[in-house]
């Protein structure tokens, strides 16, 4: 028997039969001819004999192409190259102003980047910068924040005062969803630049499994000759969760 194609059409239940029919008596046309026309009557009584006994029988109908995989909830396959869309954390967001009570800090925050593994000097005296490389509040990671411990014909700057925080010290971010972040101080430390090494500064500044803050400004003994500070300060701070 040839394999069955199945159709969107629905013959109903005497299209089906009288198909059936159709295919064994010209079979047993075809046997016929090939025996001799004595067999013919033989052949359609036979017909007649099975069609009483499979009338109410149902063909299978089985497939013939092979199907796609069972999913358990996923993308299923689409154009070469598509991929599933990334999700941006929920409740992800640029920060705006931070405040430090401890430490008399109040400011803006602007946004700046990391060059060939340099950071951007922020901009002004009162200004805190945060580098869109990395994490953003209410995301995983390490948002890392810089500022300036002084600053040329002004003295003290915004983060005069950072070496000074206290362990549990409270630092309060908001962004730009109008949301307050609220961080606690874990341990504030002094780096010597000469110290620095790439994986040193990856520690500080790279990606975190818990939701981290991170502040940076100058420290230690300042050279004249080259006009800079020979360490930084360090403040690392966790997410308080609310």
């Amino acid at each position: 028997m040839p394999t069955l194609h199945p159709t969107n059409e629905d013959p109903g239940e005497s299209g089906v039969r009288g198909q059936r029919r159709s295919r064994r008596w010209a079979l047993g046309v075809l046997a016929a001819s090939a025996a001799g026309g004595a067999h013919l009557a033989s052949a359609l009584a036979q017909d007649e004999d099975t069609e009483t006994d499979t009338e109410d029988e149902e063909a299978p109908i089985l497939p013939n192409t092979v199907g796609e995989l069972p999913t358990t909830g996923a993308l299923r396959p689409g154009p070469i190259g598509m991929q599933p869309p990334q999700l941006a954390p929920v409740g992800a967001a640029r920060p705006s102003i931070i405040t430090i009570e401890q430490a008399g800090v109040d400011a803006e925050i602007e946004t700046l980047h990391i060059i060939d593994g340099a950071m951007q000097n922020p901009t002004g005296p009162w200004v805190v910068s945060w580098y869109e490389e990395t994490a953003e509040l209410g995301s995983r990671g390490n948002v890392v924040l810089a500022g300036h411990i002084n600053y040329w014909n002004v003295g003290d700057a915004v983060f005069a005062n950072l070496a000074d925080l206290q362990q549990g010290a409270e630092i309060v971010v908001s962004g730009e969803d109008d949301r307050a972040y609220t961080y606690a101080v874990e341990w504030v430390d002094i780096f010597d630049v000469a110290e620095l090494t790439s994986g040193a500064i990856q520690d500080l500044v790279g990606p975190t499994p818990d939701s981290v803050l991170t502040l940076i400004t100058c420290g230690g003994e300042f050279d004249y000759a080259s006009g800079e500070y020979l360490s930084r300060t360090v403040a690392r701070a966790l997410l308080v969760e609310e």
